[in-house]
């Protein structure tokens, strides 16, 4: 969960181009100038970013009772959880060029607008197949609102200080949702049902839209847009996503999960195709050629692997094996969001000490060796020892991930920053979504109707473990070799967007 908006594409009242559609300002008398008011500007962006984080945590504490109420059983669990990550990654890097064209303040509130009509179709959904599709309208809704809510920050605020503290503000506020997610997921999961998770994004939707009436209006330039690429990359995505979701209950060798295979092999050398001959493509290949970035891309994809597919796991281990209620779940979940946040603000000051690649393979080694102690955990378990194997989970991707943003965004060109920033946050959230594919097909064959296997869930997690392993020692060999991190003073001018990086 991140910043996608491309720092360098920042647009000045000055630059702005004029739909073509728009009559000459001769025409109609000019309009009253509206206020910035940057405040409300702030409020209605960090609501939306709160939102879309709220969202992921709070339905994995809801999936039992979707479950109980759907049928729809741990194939159809797992797909509620990737439609809506597998389309918010797949967008996610063309989704600022959309709010480019739009202007920030347009694309927010259809991005929002969007999203609450979806969530309203989920509180509705009448079976899971209903309900998955409307999860793929959230999770392209969301991967608009995401760019577009950061944008319009950093139009608000014209000061670099005054927008660091606001863009910070920003960061907190996911951090804040990510630990209110899965205790209003459980509180209102167990109370009123699991349908009042979709339904609380309602008032929440209408009130970003009311603010956003008394935000200025934004502005547009033009933005091409990649749409071969864009449909390829869907494409792709969805088809890798199902060969390992079908492939865990159908067998590896099933006619539908060979066809998805030959699906996402045909749709990845047609991206490449697109990405070759576009005159701007929203990947460009060479770009995937650094050192620094091929590895970056890997790090944060084996990252998001671990903590995401842990939160899916756990999520239903507490509350299937261990009866917990859904409340209980989500209280969990808190003393690890209180670690992310605090090791998100110490991860940037030890990096300027000690230096990016050492903070970088430290972390993911400390969330590797998360995976490997939470192997012993099984029906008996109790609560406290729970808690305590998971607190390295939230430490080792929150110490790696600012350090790894800020060397992804000074590998590249500032004008490629935006554009780095997204294929970070993108291949991260895509390692979360084929984590929870991986894990729902590994744990979905448990005997005695809980429907949780833990030999499963200890295959799962031996595979993450080795990956961050794996993805530690590509760290280690391959990225430079810094002492410290440059001085705030001395970093381009990109990176107050930059900071931010994703969640």
């Amino acid at each position: 969960m991140t910043s996608v908006v491309r720092p360098d594409q920042r647009v000045r009242p000055s630059e702005a181009v004029p739909s073509p559609a728009a009559p000459p300002s001769a025409a109609r008398p000019p309009a009253p100038a509206p206020s910035r008011r940057p405040a409300t500007a702030l409020v209605a962006a960090l609501l939306g970013f709160t939102v879309i984080t709220v969202d992921v945590s709070a339905v994995n504490i809801a999936l039992p009772g979707i479950r109980a109420d759907l049928h729809g059983g741990m194939t159809g669990l797992q797909w509620v959880v990737d439609a809506y990550t597998l389309m918010f990654a797949a967008l996610m890097i063309s989704a600022g060029a959309l709010a480019d064209r739009a202007g920030a303040r347009r694309a927010y509130a259809w991005g929002t607008a969007l999203f609450a009509l979806a969530s309203l179709a989920c509180a509705l959904a009448p079976g899971i197949g209903w309900l998955i599709a409307a999860r793929v309208a959230q999770g392209a809704a969301a991967a608009v609102v995401m760019p577009a809510s950061l944008a319009l920050i950093r139009q608000a605020y014209d000061d670099p200080r005054r927008r660091a503290r606001a863009i910070a503000l920003w960061t907190v506020g996911g951090s804040v949702a990510m630990a209110a997610g899965p205790v209003l997921g459980g509180v209102l999961s167990e109370t009123v049902g699991w349908r009042a998770v979709f339904l609380l994004n309602l008032p929440v939707g209408a009130l970003v839209l009311l603010l956003l009436a008394r935000v200025a209006p934004s502005p547009r330039r033009p933005s091409p847009l990649d749409m071969p690429g864009q449909l390829t990359a869907v494409l792709a995505l969805a088809g890798l996503a199902y060969a390992v979701i079908e492939g865990g209950h159908a067998g590896w060798t099933h006619p539908a999960v060979l066809a998805a295979v030959a699906v996402t092999v045909a749709a990845g050398f047609a991206f490449h195709a697109a990405e070759k001959r576009h005159r701007a493509p929203m990947v460009p290949l060479p770009l995937l050629r650094r050192r620094e970035v091929g590895v970056s891309l890997a790090v944060g994809f084996a990252v998001n692997a671990g903590f995401y597919g842990v939160v899916f796991l756990l999520g239903l281990y507490c509350q299937e094996l261990l009866g917990m209620s859904g409340i209980t779940t989500g209280l969990m979940f808190v003393p690890l969001a209180v670690l992310i946040t605090s090791t998100n603000l110490v991860s940037p000051r030890l990096a300027e000490r000690v230096g990016r690649r050492p903070v970088i393979v430290t972390g993911q080694l400390i969330l590797a060796v998360a995976m490997f102690a939470l192997l012993p955990l099984a029906a008996d378990t109790p609560l406290w020892l729970v808690l305590l194997l998971l607190a390295p989970t939230g430490v080792g991707g929150a110490l790696a991930v600012p350090a790894l943003t800020a060397l992804l965004l000074d590998a590249v060109p500032g004008h490629r920053a935006g554009t780095a920033s997204g294929l970070l946050n993108s291949l991260r959230q895509t390692g979360g979504a084929l984590s929870v594919a991986l894990f729902g097909a590994l744990i979905g064959g448990g005997d005695g109707g809980s429907g949780f296997a833990v030999p499963g869930m200890r295959q799962g997690l031996v595979v993450v473990g080795v990956t961050l392993l794996v993805t530690a020692a590509l760290s280690r060999w391959l990225l430079p070799r810094t002492e410290t991190a440059k001085p705030p003073a001395r970093r381009r001018t990109a990176s107050p967007g930059a900071g931010t990086g994703p969640r």
